[in-house]
């Protein structure tokens, strides 16, 4: 039998680090600190005499040794992962409801292909959202109607946890001829004359006004539409400003229709959670779900982050 250096933990930190980018961010990804996981990398680097990515590149860069690891890591963690879901199945059984309700407009983006990507895991589960927006959506979980809620917020509730999903960027958006897009970054005064427009949610569920524009005592003129492309056409149009999630503008961003800036000299960021009753938070389906929902969003996302 050969014996080999790899172990199923090299593999998962390999993938951490192409899906994040950074020796930072993998490091979160797999609850290591930096300097473990770096001691890590290294020790694999010497068994193998080969260097497995490029220091000082941003973001980071695989060689081709790294590339044939990262190759091998997408197709055994992958079967690792479905025998253990086997087992989950054998030890909880297959079948299951997961309602999943929403706060935010965006979420959408990136919780569909999560979706898809578990009704291939767990077929016998039955999996929906809850249709319409939700305000309140830890309050459906209370009463029942909902079994998994995804919030901006982990607020202390008796009988609920919370998990970490991923943290991203909003960025300001402005028609490519606006006097903003003259700005490197936007500060709070910079919203003072311009009409904002945003989602029809209560000011607390928009990070802009939590975190930045109600401290600094800064209210603008509103406008809002339900939908995000309506929002970008808005902004287009020079009928006011925006403040979006990276990857959601990304798209109208690379077809020049708007610009973007970062709000505040480093950025605002936003997070999103996972919220569950106490009592099925250790559901293998559930847990599966939450990881799928991680594993797709890095994958597809731009500019994610850990939480």
């Amino acid at each position: 039998m050969i014996n080999s250096a790899l172990e199923i933990r090299h593999l998962k930190t390999l993938l951490a680090l192409a899906e994040t980018g950074s020796v930072s961010q993998a490091a979160r990804r797999v609850f290591l600190t930096q300097s473990a996981l770096s001691h890590q990398l290294k020790q694999l680097e010497e068994h193998y005499g080969l260097a497995l990515f490029e220091r000082k590149t941003q973001p980071l860069r695989f060689t081709l040794a790294g590339e044939r690891l990262l190759a091998l890591a997408r197709e055994l963690v992958g079967k690792v992962a479905a025998a253990e879901r086997d087992l989950a199945r054998l030890r909880q059984g297959e079948a299951g409801e997961l309602r999943v309700a929403v706060e935010c407009h965006t979420c959408f983006d990136w919780l569909m292909p999560a979706m898809d990507a578990f009704r291939q895991h767990w077929p016998a589960v039955e999996l929906d959202i809850v249709s319409g927006f939700h305000a309140d959506p830890v309050g459906l979980l209370l009463t029942r109607r909902a079994d998994l809620a995804i919030v901006s917020e982990a607020e202390a509730q008796p009988g609920i946890v919370h998990q970490p999903l991923f943290a991203y960027e909003m960025v300001g958006i402005a028609a490519r001829d606006h006097p903003l897009a003259e700005r490197r970054n936007w500060s709070a005064a910079d919203f003072a004359g311009e009409t904002l427009i945003s989602y029809p949610v209560p000011d607390d569920m928009l990070d802009l006004m939590r975190k930045v524009l109600a401290p600094a005592g800064v209210n603008p003129a509103r406008r809002t539409s339900e939908l995000t492309i309506a929002i970008i056409q808005l902004v287009a149009s020079r009928r006011g400003v925006a403040a979006l999630p990276f990857w959601a503008v990304k798209p109208y961003l690379e077809r020049g229709y708007v610009v973007a800036r970062p709000i505040g000299a480093a950025g605002l960021k936003s997070e999103l959670y996972a919220a569950l009753r106490e009592n099925d938070a250790q559901s293998a389906y559930m847990q599966d779900f939450l990881a799928t929902v991680r594993e797709t969003s890095f994958a597809t996302l731009p500019g994610l982050s850990v939480l």
